[in-house]
């Protein structure tokens, strides 16, 4: 009789011919297989996914169980399907949200795209796929959530800390709990983004796999002071499929793109009516217009969904549709765009799509007035702090029309130094000086782009051409 170890390596040979589609790597590589063992023909193991919304869990299981068998003198194979969501890594998320893994926001260059409604449904759908989530409103202007997930309670505050309503397993914040029926918020930036900070760090939110943010529509201080507060997962735009739709949610995705906050895909919303008595297709709102404009910027297209009347009314009445109707055709659609999500930020978390963007990864003080940077492409970069000073971008020190410096750089002493430097997002670098200013925020191209040396400098000009 062999021994049961020298089998499971051979089991374990065997599963490396498996892989997961989304990562492009085998599952013992991966670290998938879990409490493998074997006794009288019988093996039995778990494969730990990477979230329980995964999209092809059953697929996987199935090509783990035919190898498995196909190894002569196994009878059987005991599979069991778990999931562990991996989190995103960042300082900044420890330190504000350390038991929230993920923070994903639903955004859209427009309103009435119906993504708060997307927003609500994606949640749900989530959940019910297993995963514990949290639903943030950050449309401040218009907060739609608690009517669509149907929350009539109050948030309770303990020890100065904020605790949720739930509705459908879902902890739901949103500043339509706090703003009298008939009243409206009518704030500047510094009020946006100070609620936004209470939101994210004074509510209770507790362990969460995904918190997803409902952002108003556009490119304005919401969604900058979110990017700066925390880095975020990733997002995902919402558009209905007509060109000129798509040409306005461009402008979010850029502007993601600029505060360096990856784009998780496109869901494509209002696609196409089914009439209910004929069964007859019209594409109201045109075709296909997130699903091309993917595949010709190589984006990930997460979903359609269907304009339907049953979402709209379920919407109105507090139950959304994944939870009212989970086996129609739109509930459908919304399980399968959340799946595919989930398989998105276990790819961005698994290290994602390589940027040859400039990124550091470690920065440091080498003397009172010096700064050093190590870059992720093993390039390191030495700062005096008069030359970071006199290279400040913020609307202080250059023109935001015209771009023309307002800083006399005769100005800046030679013994300027940094008081303190902060991370900003996913994108920047904040730092107070000692001569007072306070305002500056150095983007990771920028401070590469203000690198002393030549190797530096000949990439800039490079680029630049």
């Amino acid at each position: 009789m062999e021994d049961s170890n020298v089998i499971e390596n051979r089991i374990l040979d065997a599963l490396k011919k498996v892989k997961d589609p989304d990562l492009g790597r085998d599952i013992v590589s991966l670290g998938f297989v879990k409490e493998l063992k074997y006794c009288d023909g019988i093996a039995s193991f778990t494969i730990e996914l990477t979230t329980p919304a995964c999209p092809v869990k059953e697929q996987m299981k199935m090509e783990a169980q035919k190898v498995v068998l196909s190894i002569p003198g196994i009878k059987s194979a005991n599979i069991k399907m778990t999931a562990q969501v991996r989190p995103s890594k960042a300082e900044q998320k420890e330190k504000m949200l350390p038991l929230v893994k993920n923070i994903v926001p639903v955004a859209s260059g427009k309103g009435g795209v119906g993504k708060s409604t997307v927003s609500a449904n994606l949640a749900i759908a989530l959940s019910k796929l297993g995963a514990k989530v949290g639903l943030m409103d950050a449309d401040v202007y218009g907060p739609s959530i608690p009517t669509i997930m149907g929350v009539n309670s109050q948030p309770r505050h303990v020890n100065n800390r904020m605790i949720p309503p739930e509705s459908y397993g879902i902890k739901i914040m949103s500043m339509g709990f706090f703003i009298p029926k008939g009243d409206a918020v009518i704030w500047r930036g510094p009020m946006l983004h100070k609620a936004i900070e209470q939101f994210l760090s004074t509510v209770e939110w507790g362990e969460l796999d995904y918190l997803i943010v409902d952002l108003p529509p556009g490119t304005g201080d919401v969604q900058l002071s979110l990017c700066q507060m925390i880095p975020l997962t990733g997002t995902a735009i919402v558009s209905t499929p007509q060109d000129v739709a798509m040409k306005i949610a461009e402008k979010a995705i850029i502007m993601f793109q600029k505060l360096r906050t990856p784009v998780l895909g496109f869901i494509e919303n209002m696609s196409g009516f089914v009439c209910s008595g004929c069964g007859k297709r019209e594409e109201i709102f045109g075709s296909g217009g997130a699903r091309r404009y993917c595949e010709q910027n190589h984006i990930p297209f997460l979903g359609e969904i269907p304009l339907s009347t049953d979402i709209c009314t379920t919407s109105d009445s507090g139950k959304p549709i994944v939870e009212a109707f989970p086996d129609s055709p739109a509930a459908a659609s919304f399980i399968n765009t959340a799946k595919n999500l989930a398989a998105q930020i276990s790819i961005q978390n698994a290290g994602g799509v390589f940027d040859t963007k400039p990124e550091p990864i470690e920065i440091s003080r080498i003397s009172n007035n010096e700064i050093r940077i190590q870059w992720k492409d093993g390039h390191a970069s030495i700062y005096t702090g008069q030359l970071l000073r006199r290279g400040c971008a913020c609307a202080q020190c250059v023109d935001e029309q015209s771009g023309k410096p307002l800083l006399d750089p005769s100005s800046v002493s030679l013994d300027v130094h940094a008081l303190s430097i902060n991370p900003v997002g996913r994108y920047a670098y904040h730092i107070s000086w000692s001569d007072g200013h306070t305002s500056g925020i150095y983007t990771f191209e920028n401070l590469r782009k203000l690198c002393p040396c030549n190797e530096c400098a000949s990439k800039s000009t490079a680029s630049a051409n």
